[in-house]
């Protein structure tokens, strides 16, 4: 099965957030960082807005990068957010939705004033849960 995102690439101001986010946090790979930040754009219950995401960083990886051991558990929670919001299951939408969402969860990730450390980020998934 092809996968309907092979390549991921952030923006300028994504991956800056995510460079203050590594000095924060102590976290030093890219990839777990977008794990969360998708993860936690996921979890708000409202559609991301849509707006153009540049492209113009030199941050970039692959989907298998990015998702990791999780590749699959990712891709099927994009899918039902897609499914569950109103979108038609193409590959366009499911790049689009998947872009809209990282870059939303890395902005909550930086409003998050209180994240300081990484048992804040651990903090801040269980206080979702309640």
């Amino acid at each position: 099965m092809k996968l309907p995102i092979e390549r991921i690439k952030l923006s300028k101001r994504g991956r800056d957030q995510l460079v203050r986010l590594k000095g924060i946090t102590k976290i030093d790979q890219w990839n777990i960082l977008c794990r969360w930040a998708f993860c936690r754009s996921l979890a708000e219950p409202s559609i991301p807005a849509v707006y153009p995401i540049p492209t113009d960083s030199n941050l970039e990886m692959t989907w298998h990068v990015f998702a990791g051991d999780m590749a699959d558990i990712l891709l099927l929670a994009l899918k039902q957010r897609c499914y569950q919001d109103g979108f038609e299951m193409t590959s366009e939408n499911l790049n689009q939705q998947f872009r809209l969402h990282l870059h939303r969860g890395i902005g909550y990730l930086m409003g998050d004033i209180k994240i300081k450390k990484i048992d804040d980020f651990v903090a801040l998934a269980l206080n979702n849960n309640d």
